[in-house]
């Protein structure tokens, strides 16, 4: 029977996914604005918002022990480079029409998850996930070949992503503390994007109205809450268990592109996901027997 820690461990991931699901929907009403200018802020208000938590919480002690060690630091600024480049890719594909890139992108990172809990975690795959790690690899394989291209977009978030949550995984810091610290370092870059780009319709918050300003001011939350419980539930469960709950986001985020935003679903794609389809379904289906 699952412990308690699991349980709960469970609860933040699919209240994670599913947010991240969803939040296409928030970004497409901001479609007129410049990524940049969002992701901008995303950092700033996710500081503000997450500074909040921490002074409802009083967790404010437990940033200075964290600060005062520099390999810690160095680590972070990793992370949250990793996580802005995702963020603002992220914007950039959904609000251009690449959501369903986005989407496979997702769907790729659970099985990443699965190699790199090997590579570094010491987890060991068994048969079935290997065979679903090779059908994923076949899928690529015949976007390439069909496409004549990389999976660039798909590729970069996932591989982004999951190398954040391995560094989240291993590294001694608390989730609230450790996402401030990360987005607090992100923030003078937005700060100075902010103060030397050319100025946009939406640049002046006073000019906007009440609905965008409302909007933009939401991304410190909609940025915020599915990170907290995704780093929740990493620091619960194997982090191939973790990749098994991963899938609930990018199937909301397949289907809002093709029934709610009309993207194309090429014949390529369809095979490229069928593969990948498959693989979680081998993946999920042995995670399973084995918790039997």
């Amino acid at each position: 029977m699952p412990n308690s820690n699991n349980n709960q461990g469970y609860l933040y991931a699919v209240l994670a996914f599913l947010m991240w699901g969803l939040a296409p929907i928030y970004f497409k009403q901001l479609d007129q604005i410049n990524a940049l200018e969002i992701l901008t802020h995303r950092i700033v208000w996710s500081v503000l918002f997450l500074a909040l938590i921490i002074a409802v919480t009083k967790q404010w002690h437990k940033i200075a022990p964290v600060i005062k060690q520099p390999k810690l630091i160095l680590l972070l600024c990793l992370s949250s480079s990793l996580l802005g480049f995702n963020w603002g890719l992220f914007i950039w594909a959904v609000n251009n029409g690449h959501m369903l890139d986005a989407s496979l992108g997702y769907y790729i990172n659970p099985l990443l998850n699965v190699l790199l809990g090997v590579l570094f975690l010491s987890e060991r795959l068994r048969l079935w996930q290997k065979v679903a790690v090779g059908m994923a690899f076949v899928g690529v394989t015949l976007q390439v070949l069909s496409f004549g291209s990389f999976p660039v977009i798909a590729f970069s978030l996932a591989t982004s992503f999951a190398i954040y949550g391995l560094l989240r995984k291993k590294m001694p810091v608390e989730s609230i503390p450790g996402l401030l610290l990360e987005a607090a370092i992100l923030l003078p870059a937005a700060l100075i994007y902010w103060s030397v780009s050319e100025p946009s319709a939406t640049t002046n918050m006073a000019n906007n109205t009440d609905l965008i300003n409302v909007l933009l001011i939401s991304a410190g939350i909609v940025t915020t809450l599915p990170l907290l419980c995704f780093i929740a539930a990493a620091k619960r469960l194997p982090y191939s268990t973790l990749g098994l709950f991963q899938y609930i986001g990018p199937s909301i985020m397949f289907v809002l592109a093709v029934v709610l935003y009309g993207e194309t679903f090429t014949t390529e794609r369809i095979l490229t996901f069928a593969c990948i389809w498959t693989a979680l379904a081998l993946f999920s289906w042995d995670t399973y027997r084995a918790s039997k």
